[in-house]
């Protein structure tokens, strides 16, 4: 098996890149749809931030109130950091029971871990490769906005609420520049599947 970490900032086009690689063949795993199920009703971690939020952020039916959560954590590190101190070890052993499945099924799948929070989770995954969509502040302000009709402050506070451009090229092995057209950033994912596969 080979893991590959795959990470970029809101609306870098990794998603993009992600889709690409399966359409190849690998194996993708989604952080983020593994955080949502490790706080499901019922689950330990749900269990945890009622604790620490309370319960304010649980909705009647049971389930997480995700825009009450978020009220909080986006405006108030700390909270950020102890909801991460809750989710971050539960979205890791998730995750490497997805991983070990698949290696299961296949000894020599390629695995594409699709993690936004690749950095600021600072978990120990065993990737072969990190992988960075990277497009500059401006294009994903300009996507937030165009794309996801977001509003331009909003955008650009979720952008600044993630790790910087620097944090994160640091940690990458290939950088996918995805500031140009889709065609260029095809063309750029492509060239790494020929490379991971050679």
């Amino acid at each position: 098996m080979q893991l590959i970490g795959l990470t970029g900032g809101i609306a870098s086009g990794k998603s993009t890149i992600a889709r690409r690689l399966a359409d190849h063949g690998a194996v993708v795993v989604d952080a983020d749809k593994i955080a949502r199920e490790v706080v499901e009703p019922g689950t330990p971690a749900l269990a945890e931030i009622a604790e620490a939020f309370g319960d304010a952020v649980i909705r009647p039916d049971g389930s997480l109130d995700r825009p009450a959560l978020g009220a909080i954590v986006f405006a108030d590190e700390d909270a950020r950091l102890r909801l991460n101190g809750i989710t971050h070890p539960a979205v890791l052993k998730a995750s490497t029971a997805r991983f070990e499945e698949a290696a299961a099924v296949d000894p020599d799948v390629i695995v594409v871990y699709d993690v936004p929070l690749l950095v600021e989770s600072a978990n120990e995954y065993p990737f072969d490769q990190i992988v960075v969509a990277h497009a500059g502040s401006d294009t994903r302000i300009d996507r937030l906005v165009r794309l996801r009709g977001m509003d331009p402050a909003e955008a650009e506070r979720r952008i600044r609420s993630q790790a910087s451009d620097d944090e994160r090229l640091a940690v990458a092995d290939v950088v996918i520049d995805t500031d140009g057209s889709l065609e260029r950033t095809i063309e750029q994912t492509d060239a790494l599947w020929e490379r991971l596969t050679a």
